[in-house]
């Protein structure tokens, strides 16, 4: 399983940035995936989440009416993205993809090494 995230980088207050996760080694299609970041000395937290059909999508209060994640469920492409705008000094962290697959009666979780994202002048 590999979940390799990009398109971080450093962005000014109020500007945009689009995170990628290019998933392989798993079913994609049939996996809910999501976005978690990470910041020093604090705990991995929830940003967003999407169903596996793309139909459901769920945010954090912190992000929700900024932040949008979508999914690529098309043959030979397995991409999630999270679209950022208004970024703030307070989303400088590292985002993490997460892809959980469930398989008859057990549910994995799948981790990419994430990217960093520095808000700031």
């Amino acid at each position: 399983v590999q979940l390799v995230e990009s398109g971080g980088g450093l962005a000014q207050p109020g500007g945009s940035l689009r995170l990628s996760c290019a998933a392989s080694g798993f079913t994609f299609s049939s996996a809910d995936m999501s976005w978690a970041r990470q910041g020093p000395g604090k705990e991995r937290e929830f940003v967003a989440a999407i169903s596996w059909s793309g139909r459901e999508e769920y945010y954090a209060d912190s992000v929700k009416d900024r932040f949008t994640i979508s999914r690529d469920n098309a043959k030979n492409t397995a991409n999630l993205h999270l679209q950022m705008n208004s970024l703030k000094p307070e989303d400088t962290d590292v985002y993490y993809c997460k892809a959980t697959e469930t398989l008859g009666r057990k549910t994995y979780d799948y981790w990419g090494q994430g990217t960093q994202v520095t808000v700031g002048t």
